[in-house]
Order: C-alpha cells, then sequence, then structure tokens
C-alpha cells in the first residue's frame, strides 16, 4: 500500500511537470506565430496554422470538429478546447489536479502559483475571448518559467523533483523534435528563396518557437536550415536540444534508480535513445533524411514513456517494488 501510493506520488509530480511544459511550449509556438502574420505575404498566410495543429500531434481530432485551420479555430482549439486534452485549459487543468494530489510534496509557492494561473486561465475561459492575445501567452509563458524556477529553488532535489525534472525534459525533448519536423519539412526552401529574406525569417521563426533564436545567432550567426537542425539536435549547452534533454532525462534517471540491484528497462531503453544522439552528426542526419531521423527518435522516445510508466509507476515488477519501497521510505523519513 505505502509503494502504491509513493509510486501514485512520483507518476503526479512526473507528469505534473509534463503539462505545465506542454501548455508553455503550446504558447510559445502560438504566439510565434501571432508575431509572424505581421511578416509573411498574403499568400502564405492562410497556410501557417495549420502546422501548429500538426505539431501537437492532433490534427485528427481537430479536423473531427472544426471545418478549417483557421486563426480563430486554431487559437480555440490550442488554447480553450476541454475536449482537446493538449489544449492550454486542459494542460493546466491537468497540472494542477497532479499538483493537488502532491501537495505535502511541492512547496507551498509551486501550488499557489500554479492554482493563480489555472484560476486566471479559466477566467478568461469563461469569456471565450482575450482582449490581448499577444500579453495573454505572454503570460502562459511566463508562468511555466517561474513555476520551473520555484520547483528548482524550493523543492529538495530529492526522488521526487527528479521525476518532475525527468518528465519535464522528455515533453521538452517531444516537442523540439515535432516542431523540427514539421517545420523544417514546410520550410525546406525552393532553389529561388534561399538566402533570402524571406528564407532567413521562416527559419528564424522556427528557432523562435523553441526559444533557440538568440543562442543559436551566438554560436552559428546567419540563418542556415542545416545549421538550425545541427543545433536543435545535437548542441551540448542549450536547454532544449534533443541532445541537452537526453543527457538531462540521463542524469536524473540516474539518480532516480542509484540504490536499485538490477537495471530498469527505463534505463536500457533511455540507453538506446541516448547512443541515437551520441553517435549521431548533422551530416549523416541530413543525407539519411532528417525525417527518418525525428521518425525514430520519437519511436525511441515513446518506448522511453513507456518504461518509465512499467518500471515506476505501474509496479508489476516485484523486485522493482522492493527496491522502489527501501528507497521512498527512506526518503519520507528524511
Amino acid at each position: 500500500m505505502v509503494v502504491n501510493m509513493l509510486s501514485r506520488v512520483a507518476e503526479s509530480l512526473y507528469w505534473l511537470s509534463r503539462y505545465v511544459e506542454r501548455a508553455e511550449n503550446v504558447a510559445r509556438f502560438i504566439h510565434v506565430n501571432l508575431h509572424l502574420m505581421l511578416d509573411y505575404p498574403e499568400e502564405v498566410l492562410a497556410r501557417q496554422w495549420e502546422p501548429l495543429v500538426t505539431t501537437s500531434g492532433d490534427e485528427k481530432d481537430f479536423f473531427n470538429r472544426y471545418d478549417a485551420a483557421t486563426e480563430d479555430n486554431v487559437i480555440r482549439f490550442l488554447t480553450f478546447d476541454k475536449e482537446n486534452p493538449n489544449s492550454i485549459v486542459s494542460c493546466l487543468n491537468a497540472a494542477r489536479e497532479n499538483a493537488r494530489m502532491v501537495r505535502d510534496t511541492i512547496s507551498s509557492e509551486m501550488w499557489e502559483h500554479l492554482n493563480h494561473v489555472y484560476l486566471d486561465l479559466k477566467k478568461h475561459s469563461r469569456q471565450k475571448k482575450i482582449d490581448d492575445l499577444h500579453g495573454f501567452y505572454t503570460n502562459v509563458k511566463n508562468a511555466g518559467h517561474l513555476f520551473v524556477g520555484l520547483m528548482e529553488t524550493t523543492m529538495s532535489h530529492s526522488e521526487g523533483w527528479h521525476f518532475a525534472r525527468l518528465g519535464r525534459v522528455m515533453e521538452r525533448a517531444d516537442k523540439t523534435a515535432r516542431i523540427l519536423d514539421v517545420r523544417y519539412f514546410m520550410l525546406l526552401p525552393a532553389v529561388e528563396d534561399v538566402d533570402t529574406p524571406f528564407d532567413a525569417i521562416l527559419w528564424g521563426a522556427l528557432l523562435k518557437s523553441t526559444s533557440a533564436f538568440e543562442m543559436y545567432r551566438k554560436r552559428f550567426h546567419r540563418i542556415y536550415h542545416k545549421n538550425v537542425a545541427d543545433f536543435l539536435i545535437f548542441d551540448d549547452y542549450f536547454p532544449r536540444s534533443l541532445n541537452y534533454c537526453i543527457n538531462t532525462a540521463k542524469k536524473s534517471l540516474k539518480f532516480i534508480v542509484s540504490d536499485f540491484s538490477e537495471k530498469t528497462s527505463a534505463e536500457y531503453e533511455l540507453n538506446k535513445l541516448y547512443e541515437i544522439i551520441k553517435d549521431g552528426n548533422i551530416d549523416q542526419v541530413v543525407n539519411n533524411g532528417l525525417h527518418e531521423f525525428i521518425d525514430i527518435f520519437q519511436f525511441n522516445l515513446n518506448i522511453v514513456g513507456r518504461e518509465v510508466h512499467n518500471s515506476f509507476f505501474s509496479m508489476k515488477n516485484e523486485k522493482m517494488v522492493e527496491s522502489m519501497s527501501q528507497v521512498q521510505v527512506s526518503s519520507t523519513n528524511e
């Protein structure tokens, strides 16, 4: 009973962090699109909203309920649609519910901040209208950043914190991969567009969608599609690159399983994913196909997510239950 209760705490912390990260990501790429509407040629505007739905992975659900990917429909679907489990309102509601279940584990500052953000969003949701779209999405992004900061500075960096960090970087890796895949496919320039100002605007938009624009420019200066992919996949220091996310996940998982007597399936699968990144380089990726690389990465990332659940949350392995009990009871006594 104690083990089951504690595994539920770990699962709530993992998903709490994933949902906050997901809401912040959705707000960011909607906000970037709103800014770009000022720069796009008129003939391009009509096709710039559907990729946001594709990036979220919910295009089938969207077109079952909406007739076209217009600005209003996409914003409604990704922000206030309660039937969409990946909308901002659904994510923050799920995050709040998970936080409520672990209020005695997280800090009061984390709970109060998340509760305030949720209630503010609920007010907008009832109105079904946002007077200042730019201000609204900026607030959602900043709320996500502040939550991460509060978790860093007000929560003990023990097992619970590592489960939360694991959830955050798993979600972050997934969204970076999705954005890169969808946008890269759409933005590969026609020969006549290469090195034009319009080409630079589009690739700059991809970087801004992952909050990578300024750090990319510090490293590469000139915006070039191959360098963009290199930065978002292989950079060692940028916190949203696939490489950085998987390395951070490995560190948290190593801490979580440090007292386990046997290797977990989650470790095994995460190490396989790490090898895909470690042994790769951008020339190889581009030559073999970026889409194919991202497909392999996401397939393996989903397997890692499944094995995290099997290893820590479902508790089907009796030896794992015994090890987890010892670790978590010790943590509780502290």
